[in-house]
């Protein structure tokens, strides 16, 4: 029985820590063509697995064409974008408050300002406490342990996110801007090019 215990407190602590909120940044190693120079912002990490959404593919989709009074909250672009390859059918929304606000019916944080919100609530309630949303068509996810394994085998750079990093007005800019604010070496690969091969 302590053994157990153990393992759910190295998972809570040193050898697991959650990256809740934090970005992953693929890098060039990265071969899977769902996450070339995608930038992902994790809203769940656990030990049961990890789920985030891309922040940087944006559709041609107006979110008012599919959710719409939610339109007016969507930030520019207010279009749907591509959150990953996993039900995307289903929709994720984030949310930006406005202030730090303690509760707010419908918003789950996950970092700072930013948080999730339930669609199915009354946008013209959060109206006043947000200050923009992006809704999300799918997520990507990861099984126990799959998400650790893809970090270590140099797939993903984990990066602190800033508050404005999931609501971009350019999101094509936001790979090579994360890479390029963290100087050194990192800031060199956002001028990676897109196909090796070509060069």
């Amino acid at each position: 029985m302590s053994s157990m215990h153990g393992e759910g407190q190295a998972i809570g602590g040193r050898s697991m820590e959650s990256m809740t909120g934090r970005l992953l940044v693929a890098t060039p190693a990265l071969k899977d063509p769902n996450f070339d120079r995608t930038v992902v912002l994790l809203v769940a990490h656990e030990a049961g697995g990890a789920l985030g959404v891309v922040l940087n593919r944006a559709t041609e989709v107006a979110v008012s064409d599919v959710l719409g009074e939610w339109g007016a909250l969507a930030r520019d672009p207010a279009v749907l974008f591509e959150g990953g390859p996993v039900q995307p059918e289903s929709a994720i929304c984030l949310a930006r408050m406005r202030t730090p606000v303690r509760r707010l019916k419908g918003f789950h944080p996950i970092s700072g300002s930013i948080g999730t919100v339930d669609l199915s609530a009354d946008p013209d309630r959060l109206r006043e406490g947000v200050s923009g949303i992006r809704v999300f068509a799918g997520y990507a996810g990861w099984s126990p342990g799959q998400l650790e394994a893809e970090i270590s085998g140099g797939s993903w750079f984990v990066l602190d996110a800033l508050p404005g990093d999931a609501f971009v007005e350019r999101p094509d800019d936001l790979w090579p801007m994360v890479l390029r604010r963290q100087g050194g070496i990192m800031s060199a690969v956002a001028h990676f090019p897109a196909d090796v091969a070509l060069n």
